[in-house]
């Protein structure tokens, strides 16, 4: 058989990567990228594998939609077989990407060029012999999936998966519009006599008469309802309706409304503005079945009626104690379509799920986390573990779809339930390839939202993911981005994930002229890990774009800011649009005024700095400001000759050198092990930072966190030893918008960029660094500064140790002879 290449180049590869027309995909790692047997010697350099996988790109123009839950069914007999995993084992643990491929599909639209940001040479450490298998299973499972559904579109609606929770109870068929109850069709004729009938009366119908008409009309087949609706003699009969709008009693009022859905009637409708008007006026005289049936009406109708669903939340304010498990359910459920939260029902919604949650199916947990979410409405800690823990037990025998609006509720909460998480791990993978394309997207963002890096569930996400990949929404696209930036992850197919994502950002380019908001969440995530596609980039940076941003209800300035100056920094070929000197200095003077007011002043920083201050002789000999403000967090900025003393920088007119003074504290074995536990003796601080960070950790990120609302961000891989030395000739035009910058390195010595961390800098309960902490470390580098941390593991504790203690550590982290050695 004969093969076709076509040569195609990714956005940021120097290689040029090989497409055949054949089914067989292979891939090539070199260095320390390929898996290893058990066997094989772990010093072995190079290594190859091949795995066969068919990768097909399904067409947007064959998206179809239609009702159909199982889009989000759950796999239960592949959720048994999937080998459990937690976080913890996921942690030490980074997939590398394949060197080159050849996949079946030829891409139709043209890549973004790629800026060639320096990338290390330096090899990976080898992913774990458990976690290549458990990712080798999943992809088996996902190419079962793929050829079971090969040639079909999925099968979601969003409008009718909430709803799915009705089908649980009998109860449900008094509350709610059941829009594929079978009913036996009208014959044509017969609609015709009906219509002859109401052209023949003009309006003299009894109001009985004229509800049997709509019923009856409403059975006729699906493709006659368009045309019923724009025909004369059924606008005469909508007009005889709403004459005796006041003469039809409340059933037959709603039978006419739920023949109207049936119908498809069209929301603005003069039948239903006057069928609105007259049940806001009945409500009183209703029954509270009635009035969630005629809720659930407008929904379906896709109507707004704020002034009915008023009303209706005020009596179900009065008669609260009354509602029952069914009616409590609906009454979320239209809570959340109506995307509005009572304000004085929060309470009561909460004691009534204490009450009913051991008694809700899991369906309706679902449905209940979700009504919660989308009105906003929030939710006391306490409830929303209960919730969780619930779902922690039961997990296995939930569907999808209702596990995901949980999620989200996490989400919303910022809810770190481990259980949940841990739970979710074991199930989820093996599910991802039956899951919706928003439905991958939200597990996702939970878990970078929540800071949780669980390898097997991204793993899970990225093999699926290429496939579908023009289900995305610019919005589902640039969420994916930004959650595996957060986490600084690269999946095995990392080049596929990341190329089919980049290219469908190019399909939806015309989508973030109304949300720029999301271009710029997929680039800064692209950024953590060092991906620059030049074109998006180009785009996000010229004026007519940046004005887009100020309509936002996002504050966008922040984040231009970010990416621009990383572009500059990473990027000294780019030739592309740049934002305005005067931006810069806005958001630089926004950004700094923040950080004296919230960061500069945060104990573990002021203590740090403090000691530093006393350490090295006095304030001219530390800063403690932001080397990078673009990266949003601080720094406490030393220089050093090459002989270890300290150098004065921080003042305005030159004083004296000063000598290092002698703070009269003996560095023993013992009083290190005592401050540093689980360090060797003969292991460096610079050395323990680097064992504790995976490999792709340096690749630098920050970001907003669950607990301060700032997005994580992403970054790209290490940097060869001497690559900033070749960088630093070209930088100078880059950041002359950014004034506090300076190349200028002290001949023969060496810049320290101290980061005092705190927990939000990592994924959670791990020492996993997040993607915007990456990005900075990495541009930190770049620009000649040797970054040494104060891990809050070992700095935190120390705070309330003794000052003596205290100038040990720091002593012991600055003068360090292997931060000379490498400045050297």
């Amino acid at each position: 058989m004969a093969t076709v290449l076509i040569c195609r180049r990714f956005p940021r590869l120097s290689r040029v990567t090989t497409f055949s027309t054949t089914a067989k995909c292979k891939a090539e790692s070199g260095s320390n990228k390929s898996k290893q047997k058990k066997e094989e010697n772990p010093e072995t350099a190079n290594t190859r594998t091949e795995s066969a996988a068919t990768i097909q790109l399904l067409s947007p123009l064959d998206y179809r939609v239609s009702y159909n839950p199982s889009a989000y069914a759950k796999s239960r007999a592949d959720s048994q077989q999937h080998t459990a995993r937690n976080s913890g084992q996921a942690l030490g643990d980074t997939f590398t990407s394949p060197g080159t491929a050849q996949v079946q599909h030829t891409f139709g639209t043209a890549s973004s060029q790629a800026l060639p940001p320096v990338r290390d040479a330096l090899p990976k450490p080898k992913s774990k012999p458990v976690l290549e298998q458990t990712v080798s299973a999943l992809l088996s499972v996902a190419q079962t999936k793929e050829e079971a559904e090969k040639g079909k579109t999925e099968m979601h609606n969003s409008k009718e998966d909430p709803r799915v929770f009705q089908k649980g109870r009998p109860e449900y068929r008094s509350l709610s519009y059941d829009k594929f109850e079978p009913i036996e069709t009208l014959p044509l004729e017969e609609s015709e006599s009906i219509l002859h009938s109401v052209a023949v009366c003009k309006g003299s119908q009894s109001p009985g008469t004229i509800t049997d008409y709509f019923c009856r009309l409403s059975r006729l087949p699906v493709e006659q309802h368009a045309v019923l609706v724009s025909e004369l003699r059924f606008n005469t009969l909508c007009h005889c309706a709403v004459k005796n709008i006041r003469l039809f009693s409340t059933s037959d009022l709603i039978d006419i409304l739920k023949a109207c859905v049936h119908l498809v009637v069209p929301p603005t409708h003069p039948l239903l503005n006057a069928c609105e008007n007259e049940f806001c006026r009945r409500v009183w005289d209703m029954n509270l079945d009635q009035l969630l049936l005629v809720a659930d009406c407008w929904r379906c109708l896709e109507r707004s009626v704020p002034s009915y669903l008023s009303i209706l939340f005020s009596y179900a304010n009065m008669h609260w104690k009354d509602l029952t498990l069914p009616q409590f359910v609906q009454l979320v459920y239209i809570i959340g379509e109506g995307r509005r939260s009572p304000v004085d029902l929060k309470l009561k919604m909460e004691s009534m799920i204490l009450k009913y949650l051991d008694s809700f199916t899991l369906e309706e947990v679902g449905a209940v986390c979700l009504g919660l979410f989308k009105s906003l409405s929030g939710i006391s800690d306490h409830i929303m573990r209960k919730i969780a823990d619930r779902v922690s037990l039961q997990m296995e025998d939930m569907s999808t779809y209702a596990l995901v609006n949980v999620l989200k509720m996490l989400r919303y909460t910022r809810m770190d339930h481990l259980p949940v998480m841990k739970k979710l791990g074991k199930v989820i993978p093996a599910r991802i390839p039956t899951v919706n394309i928003q439905g991958i997207m939200h597990i996702t963002l939970t878990c970078s939202s929540l800071h949780y890096f669980d390898e097997g569930i991204m793993a899970a996400v990225a093999m699926s993911l290429p496939s579908k990949v023009t289900y995305c929404r610019s919005k589902d696209a640039a969420k994916f981005l930004w959650s595996f930036g957060c986490l600084d992850y690269e999946p095995p197919n990392e080049e596929e994930f990341y190329s089919s994502l980049i290219e469908q950002m190019h399909r939806k380019l015309h989508e973030f002229r109304k949300f720029p908001e999301h271009l710029l969440t997929g680039l800064l995530g692209l950024a953590f890990v060092k991906r620059f596609p030049e074109e998006l980039i180009d785009y996000a940076l010229r004026d007519e774009f940046v004005q887009k941003t100020r309509s936002s209800k996002y504050e966008l300035k922040k984040d231009l800011f970010t990416l621009s100056k990383s572009v500059e920094i990473e990027c000294p070929s780019y030739q592309g649009n740049r934002l305005p000197p005067q931006l810069y200095e806005e958001v630089t003077k926004m950004v700094l005024n923040f950080a004296e007011q919230e960061i500069y002043v945060r104990p573990e920083i002021v203590e740090a700095a403090s000691l530093l201050q006393s350490m090295l002789g006095g304030p001219e000999y530390v800063k403690n400001h932001m080397i990078l403000p673009h990266t949003r967090s601080s720094d406490l900025e030393v220089h050093l000759a090459m002989d270890g003393h300290p150098i004065p920088f921080n003042l305005k007119d030159p004083i004296p050198d000063r000598k290092l003074k002698d703070i009269g504290v003996s560095l023993t074995d013992d009083l290190m092990t005592q401050l540093i536990k689980g360090r060797s003796n003969n292991q460096s601080p610079v050395e323990v930072e680097n064992a504790d960070r995976t490999p792709g950790q340096e690749r630098g990120e920050e970001a907003r966190t669950p607990r301060t609302g700032d997005r994580a961000a992403f970054s790209g891989a290490p940097l060869i030893a001497d690559a900033r030395l070749q960088l630093e000739p070209k930088l100078g035009r880059c950041l002359e918008a950014l004034p506090s910058l300076t190349l200028n390195r002290q001949p023969q010595g060496v810049k320290l960029a101290i980061q005092v961390s705190n927990r939000n800098h990592y994924c959670y309960c791990s020492k996993r660094l997040l993607g915007l902490h990456c990005l900075k470390r990495r541009q930190l580098r770049q620009l000649g500064y040797v970054v040494v941390e104060l891990p809050f593991w070992e700095w935190f504790p120390l705070l309330k140790r003794t000052r003596l203690e205290k100038l040990s550590y720091l002593h012991y982290k600055v003068f360090d002879p292997a931060l000379l050695s490498r400045a050297g």
